[in-house]
Formats: C-alpha cells, structure tokens, sequence
C-alpha cells in the first residue's frame, strides 16, 4: 500500500464516519436521493449482478440489494466493509483496490465507481480503474462512477458561511491542478473538470460516454437556507432543478458530484 493510499485507509477509519454522511447535509442528501434516481434509471433491471467498488459502508449496495439485484461490494477500507457485512441485510463484502479489482472478467452485469476515482491523483491510475472496470463488466453492461467538480469545494464554502481570502487563494491554485489540499479538512482528492472526466473515460474505452450533475446548479441556496423558515421549499426546488438539470453541459459542473453514465466496450 502506498503512502497516499494508507493516508485515506487511516482517515475514513480514525478521523471521518462514512456510514452517516449522506443524512447530515443539504448537498449530501441531494446526493443520495439523486443518485438512486440514477441508478435506477440507468442500470439494467434487476436480479442484474452489481460491483459496487468504492461502496463504502453500502448505503447503495442495500437499496439496490432491496430492489432485488444481487449485489458485491469491494472497498479500500476494511472497517467499511465491517459494517457493510454487519448491517441488515448484510452485504457480501471484500477488501479490494479499484485498480485490481478481485473479480473474474466480465462477471457482472453493471459496475459501480463511486468513490474511486476522486481519491486517485494520477490520470493514470484513474484510466487504470475505469479499466478495471471494463473486464469486469460483461460488454454492453453499464459502468455508472462518480466524480468530484472542481468547483465544489470554494462553493460549500461560500455556501456555509466559511468563505475567506484562504479559501479564494485555495480556489486559484485548485484551477490548476485538481489536487485537494489534504492539510485542511478531506483526505487525498481530486476534483475534475466535465471535460477531463470524459476524456478519460474515453481513453479506458468507455462508450456512450454522459455525465450527469447529481445535485444540480440548486445545492448551495438548499445548504445557505439552513436553518431558516424557507429551508424543507429551498431544497424541494434545488432537487426537481437537478432533475431537470441533469445532463444541461453548461450547469453540470455546478454539482458537487458528477456521474458518469457509459457502456462497457465489446471485447
């Protein structure tokens, strides 16, 4: 393991509760109801097999799990997949890295990316588990995988009343390179650009590439009309704009999240 990857094992288990995260926020509850919309439109009807890489504790794996698809979950973290074996229902769950995934080629009807990819530096280790994904995946399955905006991190500051010259000067430096600053809050990140993310699904061999914005151009007034009297209508508005929204090029990039939609390749 190297020295960035144990840096992210050590922070989800010592320092950040994954299993909670998407119930304590605005932004993080768009996020989840957006992205079950998602994969429920957008993967094949079940009992479809489902890798679910990345997939944390298994807030998706259960719903999906309910919906009746038969579903294995492989994280980097092994208290994740502890609480993914433990909770109801419990989920077939493994240790694994999404750049050599412990799963026979394509063995599964749809794979799942959505964490991987925003806590790979490298374009080539993130085309390397978009891969990965791809010998997974029988072809023509779907391959639906999440990314951060480069943008989000200055809007959820502003949007939260923690905007300062630090995070402005922050802001110049992420429009170069991507790169979270991991000394200041999250662990070892990257945050793309629309078009980056779609290159680099081309180059893995994705096809049918779409990327859509998870919680919309809304989520920031939904987060800054916490706690007023407005906040339940404000975010109401922000998701049925992010339905709408979904796939608008020119407001994708306002979400904090971006999912890739795409099919795998023939062989």
């Amino acid at each position: 393991m190297d020295h960035a990857t144990h840096e992210i094992v050590t922070f989800y288990e010592d320092r950040y509760e994954e299993a909670t995260r998407l119930q304590r926020r605005p932004q993080s509850r768009l996020e989840r109801i957006r992205t079950l919309e998602l994969l429920r439109e957008l993967l094949p009807p079940a009992p479809a097999t489902v890798l679910d890489v990345g997939g944390g504790p298994g807030a998706y794996a259960r719903e999906l799990l309910a919906d009746g698809y038969r579903v294995r979950l492989v994280d980097l973290v092994p208290g994740h997949v502890d609480q993914a074996r433990a909770g109801t229902p419990p989920i077939d769950a493994v240790v694994g890295d999404a750049r050599d995934l412990p799963e026979p080629d394509a063995s599964q009807d749809a794979t799942l990316l959505l964490g991987p990819l925003y806590h790979l530096h490298e374009p080539a280790d993130r085309v390397r588990a978009l891969r990965e994904a791809i010998r997974v995946t029988r072809p023509g399955g779907r391959i639906l995988a999440a990314a951060i905006s480069r943008f989000a991190g200055p809007i959820d500051m502003l949007a939260t009343a923690r905007f300062g010259d630090h995070v402005l000067s922050d802001a110049e430096r992420l429009l170069t390179n991507g790169v979270n600053d991991a000394s200041i809050g999250f662990t070892h990140a990257y945050f793309h650009r629309v078009a980056e993310l779609t290159a680099e699904c081309e180059a893995a061999g994705l096809t049918d590439v779409v990327i859509h914005g998870v919680e919309g151009p809304g989520w920031p007034a939904a987060e800054a009309a916490l706690p007023g009297p407005h906040a339940d209508a404000t975010f109401d508005g922000a998701l049925r704009l992010a339905r709408l929204l979904s796939t608008e090029p020119e407001v994708v990039p306002a979400s904090a999240h971006l999912l890739v939609a795409a099919t795998a390749p023939p062989r």
